[in-house]
């Protein structure tokens, strides 16, 4: 259960973090991600909430390994589905958008 838990957060980490990295290449002529303008700023931020919200691995260890924390824990995990549904939602109209990414935490968590 926790394997495909893991695995539906590295899918929709993947679709978002494939929308992001072409705004930080520089081969675009911008300095969008580098510089210190508000959209690089923005940028930076939204890659840092990515990153943060994705990282479930040690959370999905404590859900296991301590059954008294679960509740917490599955708090967490709802949170950070949230988090990044809500921005891969930005995306819904991408060919590379699966029908997933639209699941509720309850849905994917199986609570």
């Amino acid at each position: 259960m926790d394997k495909d838990i893991q695995q539906r957060f590295e899918r929709i980490t993947a679709f978002v973090e494939a929308r992001l990295t072409p705004l930080f290449d520089p081969e675009n002529g911008s300095d969008h991600g580098f510089g210190m303008d508000d959209t690089s700023r923005s940028l930076r931020a939204l890659r840092y909430t990515v990153q943060a919200a994705s990282a479930v691995s040690g959370l999905l260890e404590k859900r296991e390994s301590a059954p008294e924390l679960r509740q917490v824990v599955d708090q967490a995990l709802e949170h950070n589905w949230d988090v990044l549904r809500s921005i891969a939602r930005m995306w819904e109209d991408h060919p590379d958008f699966l029908k997933e990414f639209k699941g509720h935490s309850w849905d994917v968590l199986g609570i």
